[in-house]
């Protein structure tokens, strides 16, 4: 029995198993804020792919950011956990992926420093199964989306490149770091084609609410304080999401096998500047705004030198931070339904509510 009810939550439909003559690309952690926009974006671009969402469905995972696409018949979900070998077993299995893009992991500093070991479960532990089943079945490139968080806190004008040393300073980018060397050693031990992608501060539609541009948007159309973190003048370089994408795309079609590629803007804000910012678009009083105490080992300042990925492989942002700041303020006023949803929970029942009678069919 328990047998059975494993393999109900993983099969999806038969019907949308993809074929050989299409690029498989198996996306962990595709319901995520990221996850979700790159998969949208390789189904609008790409008609000859196919592309496996691989997620767990933690509270972060949300189904409704792919509703748009959950019948298209080049986009399968896989509910499964790529901290469990027979969840990905499976997956490889019944997929036979061409390129793997890793997005899966838990992403919140906080909860890193509260509870750091489920990050070290999934982040690392995760990962290094993911490669290991990459390599036995033959994956074409496996692509570690990463962050800047690991370089650690960088000084005033300088931008880290990919040859920085990695100094970590909390439990979320250690673990992440953690992923990152698991990959050099499956390239320099293995021979496994990887790249390695480290970009700046994402923002855009879908994002999770835990994170500063949503916050500061819901809370102030709310009339809720904006916690700010000690004086706000921690510095973050912000790039829009679907210019990430680009990015991600870039690189797992025509990176150079083994390298590490830095994806930012130059667009740098301090915390206290861009809630203000954004509250003036919103013609909002800063009065809102509510200094707390500073969060335990704190990052000054990220910037990342991101010469390596325009010079190499010819990319570039396309989309000014103000224009997309105005989309996602646009966005997010226009949703305040899936804000509801994610606040109180009820996007969590998307999943039984929407897949399981479909799986219970295919019994």
């Amino acid at each position: 029995m328990e047998n059975q009810t494993e393999s109900t939550l993983n099969f999806i439909d038969k019907d949308k198993i993809p074929t050989d003559e299409h690029k498989i690309i198996l996306v962990t952690g595709g319901a995520g804020f990221i996850g979700s926009n790159f998969i949208r974006y390789l189904i609008s671009k790409y008609p000859n792919f196919k592309v496996i969402n691989f997620d767990k469905l933690t509270y972060a995972g949300n189904l409704n950011n792919l509703i748009t696409i959950e019948d298209n018949v080049n986009y399968v979900f896989f509910k499964g956990d790529v901290a469990d070998p027979k969840d990905v077993k499976t997956a490889f299995e019944q997929f036979s992926p061409d390129y793997v893009v890793h997005f899966a992991a838990e992403s919140h500093v906080d909860k890193s420093i509260i509870n750091p070991d489920i990050f070290l479960k999934t982040n690392v532990l995760g990962t290094q199964i993911l490669l290991n089943y990459s390599r036995e079945h033959k994956v074409q490139k496996f692509v570690q989306v990463s962050t800047d968080e690991v370089y650690g806190s960088i000084g005033n004008d300088l931008n880290v490149n990919e040859e920085a040393r990695l100094e970590p300073n909390n439990p979320y980018s250690a673990s992440k770091a953690s992923a990152d060397l698991l990959l050099r050693v499956a390239y320099q031990t293995y021979g496994q084609r990887i790249n390695v992608i480290r970009a700046c501060n994402n923002f855009g539609p879908y994002q999770f609410p835990e994170k500063l541009v949503p916050v500061i948007i819901h809370n102030a159309l709310n009339n809720i304080e904006i916690p700010v973190y000690g004086d706000g003048k921690n510095i973050r370089e912000w790039i829009h999401v679907e210019d990430h994408c680009r990015a991600i795309d870039v690189i797992m079609q025509n990176g150079k096998s083994g390298e590490t590629y830095n994806v930012g803007t130059g667009n740098k804000w301090e915390n206290i500047e861009l809630v203000e910012h954004i509250l003036e678009k919103l013609n909002i009083n800063n009065n809102i705004i509510s200094y707390v105490l500073d969060r335990q080992g704190h990052d000054i300042r990220y910037s990342v030198d991101s010469s390596k990925i325009r010079k190499e492989l010819g990319w570039k942002p396309q989309i000014a931070f103000e224009v997309g700041l105005d989309q996602v303020i646009t966005w997010y006023t226009n949703h305040m339904d899936w804000i509801e949803e994610i606040t109180t929970g009820k996007y969590m029942n998307y999943y039984d509510d929407i897949y399981k009678p479909r799986m219970m069919e295919t019994q």
